[in-house]
């Protein structure tokens, strides 16, 4: 689930607004009313959305979304003519007053969108360092020496304990080194 920050300068309206979201099936992970509330909020979370206003007690947005860690999006929902202003791109915006149905299907488009990125980033092979990557052709080379076996033999070896014991390769191969340099 996608965390969902709303921020409001007045508790009321950010009140509202989570009530909306919760009742459509949304998890709203907090609500804020000052942009320093916010970021904090989005600094300890993984990724998410800010449903926000565009002015806070100590901020306007544009300086909210220069602050806000690259892994988070923001929804505006501003009036026209602040919307007419804003000259950034990637920023979605949602014109008062607020349209639910907008504002779902713009929740669930880029809570979509934060899911595929999620996905992507845990398809891609993961780049070992030089350390690890010695440590498995330490292993592979002792289980060569050894076990008179290939080095695709010795490489499959370690990746089938791997998977049989739950651990990651580079920690199957310094177990396979301990066990066999006592």
């Amino acid at each position: 689930m996608t965390n969902i920050i709303v921020l409001f300068p007045k508790a009321e309206d950010a009140g509202n607004v989570r009530s909306l979201l919760v009742r459509h099936g949304f998890e709203v992970s907090a609500v804020c009313t000052t942009g320093a509330q916010a970021l904090a909020q989005a600094n300890t979370l993984g990724d998410g959305i800010l449903v926000c206003g565009y002015k806070y007690p100590d901020m306007i947005y544009s300086e909210l979304r220069a602050s806000l860690p690259s892994h988070f999006e923001m929804i505006l929902v501003a009036s026209q003519r602040v919307l007419s202003e804003c000259r950034d791109s990637e920023l979605m915006c949602i014109a008062m007053p607020i349209k639910v149905r907008d504002l779902l299907n713009t929740l669930d488009l880029m809570a979509e969108q934060i899911a595929r990125r999620k996905r992507r980033l845990r398809q891609k092979p993961k780049t070992r360092s030089e350390e690890e990557k010695k440590i498995l052709w330490e292993a592979k080379s002792l289980l060569m020496e050894r076990n008179h076996m290939s080095e695709e033999e010795a490489h499959r070896y370690i990746q089938k304990c791997s998977m049989d014991s739950g651990t990651n390769l580079v920690e199957t191969a310094e177990m396979v080194l301990s066990l066999m340099n006592f």
